[in-house]
This record gives structure tokens, sequence and C-alpha cells, in this order.
């Protein structure tokens, strides 16, 4: 059952389950606010190079929260579905992210790659 308000993420919370996931067995799900996100796409492009769009930067936080409840000696692997290239008029738009109210997610070392439209 969904919960919350909603995502900046398209296609998440949406109440679907596709064909291709019907018969998975799913252990649990983990629950990525956007700031997280949205920090997370700043933070793979900043200091990893991967430029990656918001179902990416979802995926490696998610990714990053399995492994410290697993601790040591575990693999976790997720997948980075997107580039950051479909979505760059709004997740490098001061306005936009200003008005999502999440421009302070983001750490300022990491804001020079926000413009203003």
């Amino acid at each position: 059952e969904r919960t919350g308000t909603g995502s900046i993420t398209e296609g998440i919370g949406q109440g679907r389950i596709t064909q291709n996931t019907k018969m998975a067995v799913v252990d649990s799900a983990v629950h990525v606010p956007d700031e997280e996100s949205i920090a997370m796409v700043y933070r793979l492009i900043h200091e990893d190079g991967i430029f990656v769009g918001a179902s990416s930067a979802l995926n490696a936080c998610a990714a990053r929260k399995v492994a410290l409840d697993l601790g040591p000696g575990h693999v976790v692997v997720t997948v980075l579905c997107d580039a950051a290239t479909i979505y760059a008029s709004r997740l490098f738009n001061r306005a936009w992210l200003t008005e999502k109210n999440l421009l302070e997610a983001i750490p300022l070392n990491y804001q020079t790659s926000i413009y203003d439209p």
C-alpha cells in the first residue's frame, strides 16, 4: 500500500506491479526520501564522475542502506538505470530544486553544478 506524499523520482510509488516483477519474491522495501536521493545524484557526479538520474541515485541510496544494515562480508548489487541528461532541466535547476525544497539537501561544495534559468 502506498504511503507518503510522493517522490520527485518518476515511476516509483505508483502502486503498480509490472509483468516482469509479478512473480518476484520481495523480502522488504527500502524507503529513500527525496533529500537523500538528490544528494546522492550530486555525490555520484562529484565524487565518482557518474552522471546519474534520480532513479539511479535512489537505487544507490537503497543499496547503501542495505549494505550498512547487513554489515561486512556481504555483497549488495543494484542497477544504475538512468542518466542525469534526461532530467538535467530539473535536477540542476535552482528554481526547481527550491520549489521542491531540495536545495538544502545538496552539500554547498556540490552546488556549483546548479544553474539559474
